[in-house]
């Protein structure tokens, strides 16, 4: 039971009952519920600027687990960046100067991305600009790594291509040095035999006894192995490849056949003097595109530094060849 409240009249000099009206308890009581709930809103604010909710917690240390996760990233990258670097000045001033390849411009490189904003929808978050760093690192050492793959790729072709070459190129004398008798004769102004007149001699003339070895020059494929060549009598050809061939004549008889495939070193044959020969010997020659070419200037792969002085000298004596 609600209690009866009086008040006093000094002009009736009485108590008179305090009538309260509904109108006036519901105003009373709307503006304590106001400031009861403007008063919990301030707090909650101020509260919340001081007081961290464990959710506020828990977003705080993922976002500075994600802050140094970016840092380890950036490091690798970096890392990652000096590696490629490197790998990337050894291609051009090594790699590619020794195969005789073209370097790669560091424009081509390092060519970031144009065109439209890659990176539009990563705009807008607090952390904005260094997501969008990173991911714009990534894409240029993604690129960086494909355009060095490509080039390493073609730097293992051209030393496939290389190593056939090297392997192909007509370098060793085709008859060795414990089996000559002498060099006979050399390329360029020689007497012939027969006609005594002076004319251009375009191999070289090995002096050994009849049956002597004879050796391929460089790998290759025999594209010939037959007498049907004038003066030759009896010769091999082989074809190196690269554009090189080698010619073997005036031999006493075979030991390969047309197409088979030799390597360096391979016996081939058997010094003779069929043809248009004075004496056992072996006339050689090395062509180039067609060209005849001196052939004293591959012997890099059998003979010491005193062997090749030796025969570039009797190589340059105008003599008579013996064909």
């Amino acid at each position: 039971m609600s209690k009866v409240k009086y008040y006093y009249d000094s002009e009736s000099l009485s108590y008179k009952k305090i009538e309260r009206r509904k109108r006036n308890t519901f105003k009373y009581v709307s503006v304590f519920i106001l400031a009861s709930a403007l008063f919990a809103f301030m707090f909650v604010s101020i509260a919340g600027n001081y007081v961290e909710s464990p959710k506020e917690k828990a977003f705080k240390r993922e976002l500075e687990n994600m802050k140094f996760q970016y840092e380890i990233l950036n490091k690798k990258m970096n890392e990652a960046e000096a590696v490629l670097a490197n790998v990337a000045d050894r291609d051009n001033n090594i790699y590619r100067v020794y195969f005789e390849a073209n370097p790669i411009p560091d424009e081509q490189r390092r060519a970031g991305f144009g065109g439209i904003n890659r990176y539009k929808d990563l705009e807008g978050f607090d952390n904005s600009k260094l997501i969008i760093e990173s991911n714009k690192r990534i894409d240029i050492l993604q690129k960086q790594i494909v355009v060095q793959s490509k080039s390493l790729d073609e730097i293992a072709i051209l030393a496939e291509e290389k190593e056939k070459l090297l392997a192909a190129i007509p370098a060793i004398q085709p008859v060795s040095n414990e089996d000559l008798t002498r060099m006979a004769s050399g390329y360029g102004m020689r007497s012939d035999p027969f006609t005594k007149v002076r004319k251009m001699h375009w191999g070289m003339d090995f002096t050994a006894p009849r049956g002597t070895p004879i050796h391929a020059s460089g790998d290759g494929v025999v594209v010939r192995a037959d007498s049907r060549s004038s003066g030759y009598g009896k010769h091999i050809r082989i074809d190196h490849g690269f554009g090189y061939t080698s010619l073997y004549a005036h031999l006493y008889k075979y030991n390969v056949r047309k197409n088979q495939k030799v390597k360096r070193g391979d016996l081939i044959g058997f010094v003779g003097s069929t043809g248009r020969s004075e004496a056992p010997h072996l006339h050689y020659e090395v062509f180039k595109d067609g060209d005849r070419i001196n052939p004293i200037n591959f012997y890099y792969g059998s003979l010491t530094a005193e062997e090749f002085s030796k025969l570039l000298e009797h190589a340059s004596l105008e003599n008579q060849s013996l064909d």
